[in-house]
C-alpha cells in the first residue's frame, strides 16, 4: 500500500512544470499567519500586515449598519442565483455611491470582489503575453492576478510627496507599451493608493489623463480605476473631486474608463466576496456580452446576498446616513493612526508618513526583505515590496506607534 507521501510525489508529475513552485499561501496571508502564531504563544506582536479594518484591540471592525441590513435579508434575497452578470439595480447602486448624477450602471458585471474586477479586464483588453500599466509601488497581487491571466505587470513611479509626476516617463512607457502590443491597459489605484496612503494631485490627475489623450491615436486605451478605499479618506470632498475629474475626462470618448468596485473594504463584507467590473460611461453590447461570457466561462455568479443588501441600502436613506457617520468615524481613527506614527517617527528622527486615505502607508528601506525580518525578530510584522514596508494602518493603533517607530529605527 503506498504511504499518502509517496502519492503526493507521484501526483506531481500531473502537474504541469509551470505550475509546480509556487509558496504555500500567499506571502501577506502567511505573514498574518506567523503573527496570530506567535500572539497564541503569548508575544507581544504588533501585526501591521493585515488589509482589514481593526479596532485598537485588534478586533476586526464590522460596520453595525450592515449587518443589521444583513440580519434582514430574506432566503429569497439570499438563496437564488443572481443573474449571470449581476443585479442591474446592484450595479447602479455601486456606480451611484461614486458617482450619483448617472442613472444606470452603464456596461459592467457582477464579480468575486474588486480582484475577480480586475481579472475580468485583462481577460477582455489583453492578449496572452501582454502588459498592463500601473504605478509602482502597487499591490502585490497584481502580480498574481496579471500572471495567472497570461499578463504581467509594468510600472511608472509615483511621486515622492510634494513632488509632480514624471509625465514624461509615463509618455515613454505608455507609448513603448502601445507600440510594442497595439493596446493599453492601465490600473489606476486612485484615490487612496495601496500601499502609500496617498492620492494624485489636480495636477498629476490631469497629466496622467493628457498624457493618454495624446497616445489613444495610437490603438485602444482602457483605464480602470481600482477603487477600494475611498470611504476612508482624511477629505472626502477631495475624493469626490477626482471622482468627477475622471469622470470627465471618460465622457470625452477618447478612453474607455471603467471601476473596479468592491464592498469588501467599504461595507466590511470581506468574506461575501462581492464587486463589480463597470464602465459607467458606456452602452456596449459587444462588451456587455463579454463580460457576460467570462462570468459564465470562470465563476458564472457572484454572490446574491451581498447584491440584495447594497439594493437594499441603495433604497434606505437612514441606514445610508447611519452608514456614513460609522465611515467618519473609522477614518478619523485611521487619521490619528497615522498621526501617531508620524509624530513618533518624527521623535526617532526620522520623515513622518503622508497619509490621505485607505489602509496603508509605506516606509522606506534600502533592503526591505531584510529589514521587514528584523523587525519580525522584535515582533513587529509589516509586508516588504520592493520600494519599502508596507505598513497596515488599519491595524496599528495609536498608541503602538512609539514601539513600532522605535523598532523601525533599530532594524534599518
Amino acid at each position: 500500500m503506498l504511504e499518502v507521501s509517496n502519492i503526493g510525489n507521484l501526483m506531481l508529475h500531473n502537474l504541469l512544470p509551470s505550475r509546480r513552485d509556487f509558496p504555500a499561501d500567499d506571502p501577506i496571508f502567511a505573514l498574518n499567519t506567523e503573527a496570530q502564531s506567535r500572539v497564541a504563544k503569548g508575544e507581544r506582536i504588533i501585526n501591521a500586515t493585515v488589509g482589514a479594518l481593526l479596532d485598537d484591540n485588534g478586533q476586526i471592525v464590522i460596520l453595525d449598519t450592515v449587518m443589521e441590513l444583513w440580519r434582514e435579508l430574506t432566503p429569497k434575497e439570499i438563496a437564488p442565483y443572481a443573474p449571470i452578470s449581476g443585479d442591474p439595480a446592484y450595479l447602479t447602486a455601486m456606480v451611484q455611491r461614486y458617482w450619483p448624477e448617472l442613472a444606470y450602471f452603464g456596461t459592467g458585471c457582477a464579480t468575486p470582489g474588486g480582484s475577480g474586477a480586475l481579472a475580468l479586464s485583462v481577460r477582455n483588453f489583453l492578449e496572452p503575453g501582454q502588459a498592463i500599466l500601473t504605478l509602482a509601488p502597487y499591490w502585490g497581487p497584481y502580480d498574481t492576478i496579471a500572471q495567472e491571466n497570461g499578463a504581467h505587470v509594468e510600472t511608472f513611479p509615483m511621486p515622492e510627496p510634494g513632488h509632480a509626476i514624471d509625465a514624461l516617463a509615463l509618455m515613454e512607457k505608455a507609448r513603448n507599451i502601445l507600440e510594442r502590443q497595439g493596446r493599453l491597459l492601465i490600473w489606476l489605484n486612485d484615490p487612496c493608493h495601496n500601499p502609500t496612503g496617498r492620492s494624485t494631485s489636480p495636477a498629476d490627475r490631469a497629466a496622467i489623463l493628457e498624457v493618454l489623450r495624446e497616445l489613444c491615436h495610437l490603438g485602444p486605451i482602457t483605464l480602470l480605476l481600482d477603487l477600494a478605499y475611498l470611504e476612508y479618506a482624511a477629505d472626502p470632498a477631495e475624493v469626490m473631486a477626482a471622482l468627477q475629474d475622471y469622470a470627465r475626462f471618460a465622457v470625452e470618448g477618447q478612453v474607455l474608463v471603467g471601476a473596479s468596485l468592491s464592498v469588501s473594504k467599504t461595507l466590511t463584507l470581506y468574506g461575501a466576496r462581492a464587486g463589480a467590473l463597470v464602465f459607467p460611461w458606456t452602452r456596449d453590447a459587444s462588451l456587455q456580452a463579454a463580460l457576460a461570457m467570462s462570468c459564465r466561462g470562470i465563476f458564472s455568479n457572484a454572490p446574491r446576498a451581498p447584491q440584495s443588501l447594497v439594493v437594499r441600502l441603495a433604497k434606505d436613506g437612514k441606514a445610508q446616513a447611519r452608514l456614513a457617520d460609522e465611515h467618519r468615524h473609522w477614518s478619523e481613527k485611521l487619521s490619528s493612526r497615522a498621526q501617531a506614527l508620524s509624530g513618533a517617527l518624527r521623535k526617532e528622527e526620522l520623515p513622518g508618513v503622508p497619509w490621505q486615505g485607505g489602509f496603508f502607508v509605506t516606509l522606506p528601506a534600502k533592503n526591505p526583505t531584510a529589514v521587514a525580518g528584523r523587525l519580525k525578530d522584535r515582533g513587529v510584522f509589516v509586508v516588504p515590496i520592493p520600494q519599502g514596508l508596507r505598513v497596515g494602518l488599519c491595524g496599528l493603533s495609536a498608541r503602538d506607534a512609539p514601539v513600532f517607530a522605535s523598532a523601525y529605527k533599530e532594524s534599518l
